[in-house]
């Protein structure tokens, strides 16, 4: 019997690979200033007997803060794709994967790379340093490592990350989202201190709101080149404005504005770094009605003017 690799050399950033597991599918990107992230798909050896893991890697050295970083890392163990992916076999494209006769077995391995420019928007206050503010912020003293508890909501998120349908600019916007949602949950899990059916909105108690205001969630990502008001987004899910406004903040720790605004701005970094568009372009293709109001909210952002990102 093959022995399992172990879980821990396969989510290091350049692992040492058993010679007979092999890459089917790769995807990353690595943006200054956002979240930086590699998908590996290996093939499974039938023989390989392992359990899903989570990691946070907080790496903290006091001077060189230039070295400081956050870092999830998952392995998913036994999902099966179609090895024609690209071009499926037949039964997948009309929709039976059941009786796909193509099937293999996989391991999925995700980083995720926080570093202290990203994090840092999310701390709106220095005066209250609990452990997690410490942690957004680098100002906990010293590195560790955690296993982290796979709990259904991160679980989900993987699993949507893995399989989502997206590509080129929906793609990035889609991921990069989730990889938000994907720290506050892993913190979360890691911290267990919060109960997620423990909601002090009472009316989110009701699962067709709190599904109303997942789908406002939604709705803001397809609109991140078309801004949206907050009236319009409360007819199209059909809640109060109120409502609305309190539950996203519930839910996402954030006001409907700053998740927006969070967005467009990581969405910029991407067509500016990755895409190489041109600082006029991005800013009418994110809907602003001249280059001086998106280079403030640009710099608001990240600290940088968006000529700068092109010179990096």
């Amino acid at each position: 019997m093959l022995q399992a690799p172990n879980i821990f050399d396969l989510t290091q950033k350049h692992p040492v690979m058993p010679d007979d597991l092999r890459v089917v599918h790769v995807k990353e990107r690595q943006t200054p200033g956002s979240v930086h992230y590699t998908i590996k798909r290996y093939s499974r050896a039938s023989q390989w007997n392992t359990d899903d893991m989570g990691m946070m890697i907080y790496h903290y050295k006091k001077n060189e803060p230039a070295a400081n970083y956050l870092e999830l890392r998952f392995c998913i163990i036994g999902n099966a794709y179609c090895k024609g992916k690209e071009q499926e076999c037949a039964n997948c494209k009309n929709g039976l994967f059941k009786s796909c006769t193509e099937k293999e077995e996989t391991i999925d391995v995700m980083n995720f790379t926080f570093l202290p420019e990203h994090l840092s928007q999310f701390v709106k206050s220095a005066r209250n340093y609990d452990f997690t503010n410490e942690v957004l912020c680098f100002q906990h003293p010293s590195s560790f490592t955690k296993i982290l508890p796979l709990c259904s909501r991160v679980r989900t998120i993987l699993e949507s990350l893995l399989n989502n349908t997206y590509s080129e600019s929906f793609e990035n916007i889609y991921i990069n989202a989730q990889t938000q949602m994907l720290l506050l949950y892993s913190l979360e899990c890691m911290l267990g201190n919060k109960d997620e059916e423990n909601f002090s909105c009472k009316f989110l108690a009701n699962e067709t709101d709190r599904d109303k205001i997942l789908k406002a969630r939604e709705v803001l990502l397809e609109h991140i080149g078309e801004p949206i008001t907050i009236k319009d987004l409360s007819r199209k899910v059909a809640i109060n404005e109120c409502y609305l406004k309190k539950g996203f903040k519930e839910i996402f720790g954030t006001t409907i504005f700053d998740f927006y605004q969070n967005q467009r701005m990581e969405h910029a970094k991407y067509l500016l770094y990755e895409k190489g568009l041109s600082v006029t372009e991005v800013s009418l293709m994110l809907g602003y009605s001249s280059i001086s109001h998106f280079s403030t909210a640009f710099k608001k952002h990240t600290g940088i003017k968006p000529c700068e990102l092109l010179l990096r």
